[in-house]
């Protein structure tokens, strides 16, 4: 027994229960705890995620939100702490085994991938019609609803843009984006004497979790491996940015510094949302998230609560902006009395 009349045994038995952000924080900060996944959609993970990489944790990072709204903070913290950012991400991850073929000064440009989403062949014209459901048939990957709406624009493409720059001290102009709808390349480093090292695997997340994980060892994946005797046919294009304008807006953002990445990410957020209710058109997407970024201005944060407030700032202007959306809809189809 304890000086409190508690026996160990019962304190196994009975565990306590937290939730919450302040449940998140506590978690991740445990002194027993070595390893962190962030895997929180958003930007709700980002103070936990912080605070772990403030004390040292080595961060898996599936939350690629972490770095688009916060990423000057949470780098500096990183290499303050001397920990580690191990990519969860299938083309961050990809790109994180490329870079071990060399070193940062020789390497010429990063490639990510895209597959492209449902609409790649669409026409342009019809974009303003397709719905919720067209958007969340995704091609390649079964993902959550608000990344594959984000895939469907590129938006999703943007962010891993502005992550790739954080993770790997790049600059946008080292960092380009291909199609590559078979989704079999998710990444590829070109080094300055033309050599070109690509992550090649199965459509299958298990892989880059697994590696995170057990990182820097590699242990056998419950994973398909590529059968190489199957005939395949891959294929890379350009994007097509006046077609699908969010991964133009993430490139400004990034160049524009600040908080411009995070206001993008909260508009984004909230755009998502109004398409999957119906409230805006597929187009309208990336319009809102423009309107946000020209209504919010940039500015430079100092902590995290910075961020937090920057990111409700944000969501409020791109609210009001879809209701503005929303009405002028409202009143195009509203019918005439006779």
């Amino acid at each position: 027994m304890d000086r409190l009349g508690k026996s160990s045994l019962a304190r196994e038995v009975w565990p306590e229960l937290s939730w919450g952000a302040k449940a998140r924080v506590e978690a991740a900060v445990d002194p027993e705890v070595d390893f962190v996944m962030s895997a929180i959609v958003g930007v709700a993970g980002l103070e936990a995620t912080y605070e772990a990489i403030r004390r040292g944790k080595r961060v898996g990072l599936a939350n690629k939100e972490v770095l688009v709204a916060s990423g000057r903070l949470v780098i500096e913290a990183a290499k303050k702490s001397g920990t580690e950012l191990i990519p969860v991400d299938s083309e961050h991850n990809g790109a994180h085994q490329c870079f071990r073929a060399g070193k940062r000064s020789e390497v010429a440009r990063l490639i990510l991938t895209a597959s492209g989403g449902p609409f790649r062949q669409t026409p342009a014209e019809k974009l303003a019609s397709v719905t919720p459901a067209d958007a969340l048939n995704h091609p390649t990957w079964k993902m959550g609803r608000r990344i594959t709406i984000d895939s469907a624009t590129l938006m999703n493409k943007g962010f891993e843009v502005i992550e790739a720059c954080w993770l790997f001290d790049l600059s946008a102009d080292e960092v380009d984006v291909v199609v590559h709808p078979q989704s079999s390349v998710h990444a590829m480093v070109e080094y300055t004497d033309g050599s070109v090292i690509a992550q090649i695997s199965a459509t299958d997340m298990r892989m880059p979790i697994q590696y995170a994980l057990t990182y820097p060892a590699r242990d056998p994946a419950p994973v398909p491996g590529l059968d190489w005797t199957e005939p395949r046919s891959w294929t890379f294009s350009a994007p097509d940015e006046k077609k699908f304008p969010a991964l133009r807006l993430a490139y400004e953002a990034w160049r524009a510094g600040g908080s411009a990445a995070c206001t993008l990410n909260a508009a984004d957020e909230i755009a998502v949302e109004a398409f999957l209710a119906e409230q805006i058109s597929f187009p309208s997407i990336a319009e809102v998230v423009e309107e946000t970024l020209s209504r919010v201005p940039v500015r430079q944060a100092e902590s995290i609560q910075e961020i937090l407030d920057i990111d409700e700032q944000s969501r409020s202007a791109a609210r009001i902006i879809v209701r503005e959306r929303s009405g002028r809809v409202r009143q195009r189809v509203q019918p005439v009395e006779a």
